[in-house]
């Protein structure tokens, strides 16, 4: 299946939202929150919330039908 530059971007952003949430879970360490002025800055909610509507979208994926193998 070709993946459209949204679809990359979409997973790259749910990638960097996984390994924060891995940082969180193994060491109690938010990386957004640490960069970017605290979990309740403007900033950090702006990404957490980007991050989460890439989720949304990327779960839009798993419903795709792939392109038929190109010879």
């Amino acid at each position: 299946m070709d993946r459209t530059p949204l679809d990359r971007i979409a997973l790259v952003l749910v990638i960097i939202g996984a390994l924060n949430w891995l940082l969180v879970g193994l060491f109690q360490y938010d990386l957004v929150a640490d960069l970017f002025g605290g979990a309740t800055s403007f900033v950090s909610k702006a990404i957490y919330t980007i991050v989460g509507l890439a989720g949304l979208y990327t779960i839009s994926l798993l419903f795709r039908e792939a392109a038929p193998a190109r010879e």
